[in-house]
């Protein structure tokens, strides 16, 4: 009788050996694909729900609450809010059709060691005010540090004991991560993208998710800057030009609703 052959992998993973103590077997079968066909431009697409991520960038305090940093420097933060209500429609319905979910957000260490002075300097500019690390006035929570208020994400989003956590340290969320070794070793081959600035850390994150190989799908309602509206704009004809595929939370639920 064959000795029983236990799998050697993350517990979610898309590919796994099996071993037992005389044999290690390395072709495993694959989970046989889900398609799902989703309205999207340029193109209508099919993704395989057992081989894509939903991945939600920066909905932080910091961005996207009042006292957060965005706030305390005069901006607008209430437009980086709008996805709230979107996500909390797609999100468990997303989870419960087995897609996992990637928060990718701000996670400065303490130090900022890993934080070269361009990075510092890019929201610190002169040199002087409330930048990476520092304490904001008021709640005293240090600007987007690990495990602070100011980096947490906001109450209204909840996050499921089964979602999957990753610190970023740059605009893009693959830099210095390790996003791209925990999408690979899931199976996954088509990540969505939504959160926080549509035209800033979610591009620039899709973007680098395309050079890697990665089918890209922007959700766009699932998305926000507090840039001008052009920058919107811009993004959205470069990513159905350039780097992916532009649909909506509306028609994800439509298209898994006809399961």
């Amino acid at each position: 009788m064959a000795t029983k052959l236990h799998p050697l992998g993350a517990p979610r993973a898309g590919y796994v050996w099996g071993a037992n103590t005389g044999h290690i077997d390395m072709a495993t079968t694959p989970a046989r694909p889900v398609p799902l066909r989703i309205a999207a431009a340029p193109q209508n697409i099919t993704i395989d729900l057992k081989r894509s991520a939903m991945i939600v960038i920066d909905m932080q305090n910091d961005f996207c609450a009042k006292g957060g940093w965005v706030d305390y420097l005069g901006a607008d933060y209430t437009p980086d809010r709008k996805p709230i209500k979107p996500l909390q429609k797609l999100l468990p319905v997303l989870r419960q059709a087995g897609m996992p979910v990637i928060w990718v957000n701000w996670g400065n260490r303490p130090d900022l060691a890993n934080m070269p002075p361009n990075q510092i300097h890019l929201y610190k500019p002169a040199g002087t005010g409330i930048g990476l690390g520092d304490p904001l006035p008021g709640s005293g929570a240090p600007v987007l540090q690990k495990d602070s208020w100011a980096a947490a994400v906001v109450d209204e989003l909840e996050q499921k004991p089964d979602d999957i956590k990753v610190d970023k340290h740059r605009i893009s969320g693959f830099w210095d991560t390790p996003l791209d070794s925990i999408l690979r070793n899931l199976g996954v081959r088509t990540a969505l993208f939504s959160g926080v600035n549509t035209d800033q850390c979610v591009l620039h994150s899709l973007t680098d998710a395309n050079f890697l190989g990665y089918g890209c799908v922007l959700v766009e309602d699932c998305c926000a800057t507090t840039s001008p509206d052009f920058c919107t704009e811009a993004t959205i004809w470069n990513v159905k030009k350039c780097f992916g595929f532009v649909t909506d939370s509306g028609k994800i639920l439509k298209a898994l609703k006809k399961k």
